[in-house]
């Protein structure tokens, strides 16, 4: 039997009906649903480690007060701020420390306490148990399972853009997060969409000395993205989990442009103040065509003929879905029976994959 909280790690086998591996926003939410449909669960994870550990001290989100975490609709964002005598308009946009209380309030709201370790292994034992192994040894046997992963293990590092950069002198803005050595170093953010602008305002504060901003397009305007179309598109998957597969090629791929086009032609509007400073070059419509270590800086040859000096390149080139990349299937005997598609998971209307009783969401 498992022993309660915090005593789990006393435990050698768990069993439950639902295993929640990942506890972010949205492991959290899937917690706090299984719990109101009282459906007995157990939720594997740190709280919002990868908000806290890969994310940097500064941040600002792109969603607004209406993106809260309860399905209930109880435990909200507004409920938060009414509790302390506050509105939307104090804390908007949203920080990303401001996030994170908010995310610690649910989480004790809702009486959520996740067991703090790692599932290394995730395998099929039978057509109706799964076998999870944690890294503190112990093992949970479960009926069904929901993965919500996050980005953490999706960060996108293209190759062609590596292979011209000198070893170790880059990071991916995943694993560069501190900036308490920026001051009076230069850098090179490579990518041109929100994380790259965001970053280089951050360590523009933190003193750099020149951040250069290089992206094969055109820079994005500095402009509000409009969101309030995709709200009844969210809430109509709870009515009909299949409507966006119902509709015709062209109406989903409609769909697909207007949202990529708020996601990726537009930056947040309150960058663009912190941005005016002669410390910052952007850079469009160009690339790296190749770099060498010179004295201990860095030379950059861009594809519009100019060199830079450097002392860092940041990759702000994103995340890309591949369920393979996740250790948790990559290491047992699940990955070869999910059927996918582009590196992601073909799901059913309730997210469930091939594997029945296995569900993803992010």
């Amino acid at each position: 039997m498992r022993e309660a909280h915090p005593h789990f790690i006393l435990a050698f086998m768990d069993e439950t009906n639902l295993l929640i591996i990942g506890a972010g926003p949205f492991g959290l939410a899937i917690s706090a649903q299984a719990s109101h449909l009282g459906i007995e669960h157990l939720l594997v994870g740190k709280p919002m480690e990868f908000w806290r550990n890969n994310m940097p001290k500064g941040m600002y989100l792109r969603s607004a007060c209406d993106w809260h975490l309860d399905p209930t609709g109880i435990h909200t964002i507004e409920k938060f701020l009414e509790a302390q005598g506050k509105t939307a308009r104090d804390v908007e946009p949203l920080s990303l420390e401001f996030y994170q209380e908010y995310a610690e309030w649910f989480r004790k709201q809702k009486k959520i306490e996740p067991l703090p370790v790692y599932i290394k292994q995730l395998d099929r034992v039978d057509a109706d148990h799964f076998l999870a192994n944690t890294s503190e040894s112990q093992t949970v046997l479960a009926k069904n399972v929901a993965i919500a992963p996050g980005f953490r293990h999706f960060t996108h590092a293209p190759q062609e853009l590596t292979s011209r950069l000198p070893a170790g002198r880059y990071a991916h803005t995943c694993d560069f997060v501190d900036f308490a050595n920026a001051e009076n170093k230069r850098f090179l953010i490579i990518g041109g969409r929100q994380s790259a602008f965001e970053w280089a305002a951050l360590l523009i504060e933190a003193g750099a000395s020149a951040v250069h901003l290089s992206h094969r397009h055109a820079s994005p305007a500095f402009t509000t993205s409009e969101w309030a179309w995709v709200t009844p598109l969210v809430d109509g998957i709870v009515e009909n989990p299949n409507w966006f597969r119902q509709l015709s090629q062209e109406e989903r791929d409609e769909i697909n442009q207007r949202l990529w086009a708020e996601g990726r032609l537009k930056v947040e509007p309150w960058l663009e103040p912190r941005l005016r400073n002669d410390r910052v070059h952007i850079w469009p419509r160009t690339e790296v065509v190749k770099s060498r270590e010179e004295g201990g800086e860095l030379r950059v040859e861009l594809s519009n003929g100019e060199t830079i000096s450097v002392d860092k390149i940041i990759l702000a080139t994103g995340y890309k879905v591949d369920i393979s990349r996740l250790p948790v299937l990559a290491s047992g005997n699940l990955m070869e029976q999910i059927a996918t598609r582009n590196g992601f998971p073909v799901l059913d209307d309730h997210f469930q994959t091939s594997v029945p009783g296995l569900f993803v969401t992010s």
